[in-house]
């Protein structure tokens, strides 16, 4: 059965979104393909540097915790496993020997993964350590809402007028995205959230998404399609990634810290600053090595690109943001 089977008519937003990404045929669950590495750049991708300092996080909570004997690392939304493979290659041999890595994906485990990475639909209980989610929320699927109404949408991407917004969305839209227009109802974002976060016993559980803020919400949306690296119509029908940025601040609990990326990894040791120049006399090939992951930071940090994304980091019993 396709994606077009599932929809033979409009539907909201967030069932199509749900039959397009993950029902049979969707474009996370489909076997075979690159995964999503091949449609759209993250900064997992971008950048070894991006799991090193997801690495140094683990360290910090690892302390936090007394070093325990077993320390969970869940990866939700984990792709491949791209970032749990580069976190345990930039850990120090003791501290990896003790992490209990798992990818939390809907897709099936990929062929040639690290053995001690365990694959799973949802995230573990009663974990304790990093929860990290990478660009997860944002392919949450969740319903839009246009002037009190849901809109409703085909399969070939064609939007309609809905029913009246229901009252837990309508409370939701009130608190968070006020006004008349159009806006995307993050409700069931927060949920998933507290979930996930629900299965850390003691630790830190970091999202890090595309975001806006209540005072930033944008005008008319964000959602948008991704296919092969290029921004696509939203259709969905299974052949393009379908997403819409995620209004973090409405997902944070109680003690959550809200940062920008380019504030979290510069915490976290990553810099674009380029090496000096007297390097290059002394060490020409380590001139050239340091100049590389400048560059590479510079990108995780940019202004106006991954630099802006939104970290949420919300601490489970340890400090919000461990020293």
């Amino acid at each position: 059965m396709s994606t077009q089977d599932e929809l033979r008519g409009p539907v909201g937003w967030r069932t199509a979104m749900e039959a397009a990404l993950y029902g049979p045929g969707g474009f996370y669950v489909r076997p075979g393909g690159p995964g999503p590495a091949g449609h759209f750049r993250t900064s997992v991708h971008a950048s070894p540097l991006y799991a090193g300092a997801v690495a140094r996080l683990l360290l910090r909570v690892d302390e936090q915790l007394g070093h325990p004997e077993g320390l969970d690392l869940v990866d939700v939304g984990a792709g491949r496993g791209e970032l749990l493979a580069g976190v345990l290659a930039a850990l120090p041999e003791p501290v990896a020997a003790r992490v209990r890595p798992y990818a939390v994906e809907k897709a099936e485990r990929p062929q040639g993964l690290d053995p001690r990475i365990r694959w799973a639909a949802e995230p573990p209980a009663g974990t304790a350590g990093l929860l990290f989610a990478n660009e997860w929320l944002d392919n949450v699927p969740l319903d839009i809402a246009q002037d009190g109404h849901y809109v409703l949408v085909a399969p070939d991407g064609t939007e309609s007028r809905g029913p009246a917004v229901e009252a837990a969305d309508r409370a939701w839209l009130e608190r968070w995205w006020p006004g008349p227009g159009r806006a995307e109802i993050g409700r069931p974002r927060d949920e998933a959230w507290a979930a996930a976060v629900a299965t850390l016993e003691r630790g830190l559980a970091v999202a890090v998404d595309y975001a806006h803020t209540r005072g930033t919400r944008p005008a008319y949306g964000t959602l948008a399609g991704f296919r092969e690296g290029r921004e696509v119509a939203p259709v969905p029908d299974g052949s393009c990634d379908v997403t819409a940025h995620v209004a973090l601040d409405s997902c944070a609990g109680p003690g959550a810290v809200l940062l920008t990326q380019r504030e979290a990894l510069a915490a976290l040791g990553v810099s674009g600053a380029r090496p000096p120049l007297a390097l290059a006399s002394s060490d020409p090939a380590g001139y050239v090595r340091a100049l590389a992951s400048a560059g590479e930071a510079a990108e995780l940090t940019a202004r106006g690109g991954l630099g802006d994304f939104g970290w949420l980091v919300q601490p489970v019993g340890v400090a919000a943001w461990p020293d």
